[in-house]
């Protein structure tokens, strides 16, 4: 299981170099690393990077119009980098709706994209924050309205934002075991820690019980576990620990 266990590259945007951070990576233990918009500008040499250190991306993230509207431009890096699984990370909050019809068409959004790129061989997951699991005033959250018109959307599940959001975890993995297929592992810092991390913490060091959460995400089809922090102060550190820790349950 160890093999499954990934970085996602955002973690150390504000701690370059790319080259040394790929490089600690490796001589830590991961296998995996995840993309995002900040390291796809030269996909080929970054595919001979991993390649020279073990390394694979099976997974990046890509916003929405990128998805949408440059399909050649993201199969091109997808395909370069050895990607098989896409997601679609966020949504800007002056573009998220108000009512559960407005979710619901996001929905069909999402499905006709995940159609269009699953026809080229790849799987298409959502990647969620914690607006997902706020209530609309109808009592229906955005997620349930989101996947009700998305038959072949997968989910990309961060576990912490769900926490965020004052929701159980638990309940949400059990309940969507069926389309979960990659997990974003990361922690919250008790009340008043971590303060200038914006809170979160190394993965087995805040206020998650990743036990009993990672019991749950080995019954879903999650095939991918990637570490993540917003804000590390010692992204090192970060993921040094984490993997350690994520390693015990």
């Amino acid at each position: 299981m160890s093999s499954r266990f990934s970085m996602q590259l955002y973690s150390f945007r504000n701690h370059p170099p790319l080259e040394e951070t790929l490089e600690k990576l490796a001589q830590m233990g991961y296998a995996e690393v995840e993309g995002f918009g900040g390291v796809y500008g030269e996909p080929e040499k970054l595919r001979e990077q991993l390649n020279q250190l073990g390394l694979t991306m099976p997974s990046g993230h890509f916003p929405i119009e990128m998805l949408e509207k440059e399909k050649t431009k993201v199969l091109n890096i997808a395909s370069a980098l050895g990607m098989s699984k896409l997601v679609c990370p966020y949504l800007m909050p002056d573009q998220r709706p108000k009512i559960a019809k407005g979710w619901k068409d996001f929905g069909k959004r999402l499905e006709a994209i995940s159609q269009s790129y699953r026809q080229e061989g790849f799987g298409f997951a959502w990647h969620n924050h914690d607006f997902e699991f706020m209530a609309l005033k109808d009592g229906n959250t955005p997620h349930e309205l989101m996947f009700s018109t998305a038959p072949t959307l997968d989910w990309e599940i961060d576990v912490a934002w769900v926490v965020v959001a004052k929701a159980n975890p638990l309940k949400w993995i059990k309940a969507y075991a069926g389309v979960i297929t990659l997990a974003h592992v990361k922690d919250i810092a008790p009340k008043g820690e971590c303060v200038d991390e914006d809170g979160w913490s190394d993965v087995g060091h805040g206020t998650m019980n990743w036990q009993a959460i990672m019991d749950g995400l080995r019954q879903t089809r999650c095939m991918h576990y990637v570490m993540e922090h917003d804000k590390p102060a010692d992204a090192e550190k970060f993921a040094r620990r984490s993997l350690a820790s994520v390693k015990k349950y």
